[in-house]
């Protein structure tokens, strides 16, 4: 069985999670929904299934739930590696320690640390270290618009798009060039988004990074700089807008796969 958590910000016009189960239905597998509020996984008599997270709320109780389903079951993404993308924090110090590249970054609570930062740097990207669709993503040229610690702050890495690149088990499948005439060019933020050819480079720093956070499949954001690419996030329950790739397809025939061996 196929147990789908459905992503929480779908709407009519915009249903990630209905875009998969027409294909799983499609290919005739079994599934079901499953709605994390309505369970106490302590008690819930679920095992030996496949969970995907489609998507989930970044709160404690769906969190927990998905650690505790995750021993009895096959979860994903793995909880942990949910865990980590949701942390921008936690996916720089992976992607470091990887070699992956990504724009020079400081996490610190100290304020002397970030003006020190910002004035290496004349001007830096802040963002939340637990952040969605480009929300609360900042341009910050003196200390005065920090805000409140602890500080997450980029180098800014001038551009006018980034991509976003969706992997499947390591390979690059899908890529969008998203542009906008401000900071950040998330579609939500009102990006637009062009499907694109993925080359070498791309495939090379996208299916790293998804390796470096341990994601079954994600949703890669890269800048490109000096003739390759560098890494600005990791999303462990990534959108496909725009994509020309038939990526609903392509995640259905995962999750097919993962369980047909999950059973074998």
């Amino acid at each position: 069985m196929i147990r789908i958590v459905p992503k929480p910000t779908d709407t009519h016009d915009d249903n990630s999670t209905a875009a998969v189960l027409s294909e799983l239905k499609r290919a005739g597998a079994e599934y079901a929904l499953l709605d994390l509020d309505a369970i106490d996984p302590l008690s819930a008599s679920i095992a030996g299934d496949l969970v995907w997270v489609c998507g989930m709320k970044q709160d404690i109780h769906q969190f927990e739930c998905l650690d505790v389903l995750a021993l009895e079951n096959l979860v994903v993404n793995s909880p942990d590696a949910i865990a980590t993308c949701a942390s921008k924090v936690k996916t720089t110090a992976l992607l470091l320690k990887k070699g992956i590249p990504s724009p020079e970054t400081l996490f610190t609570a100290s304020r002397e640390l970030a003006a020190d930062f910002l004035a290496r740097h004349g001007k830096a990207v802040s963002k939340p270290v637990y952040g969605y669709d480009g929300i609360d993503v900042r341009l910050v040229t003196t200390p005065d618009e920090f805000g409140e610690a602890p500080y997450y702050l980029q180098e800014y890495v001038q551009n006018d798009r980034d991509f976003r690149v969706f992997v499947i088990e390591g390979k690059a499948v899908g890529a969008i060039c998203r542009q906008s005439a401000h900071l950040t060019h998330n579609i939500h933020q009102g990006g637009t988004g062009t499907p694109i050819e993925i080359d070498r480079e791309m495939q090379e720093v996208a299916g790293g990074a998804a390796e470096a956070v341990g994601a079954d499949y994600c949703g890669v954001d890269l800048l490109a700089e000096n003739g390759s690419y560098t890494v600005l996030e990791v999303n462990g329950t990534p959108n496909w807008h725009c994509m020309a790739a038939p990526i609903p397809k392509m995640l259905a025939r995962h999750l097919i796969e993962k369980e047909q061996a999950l059973r074998s």
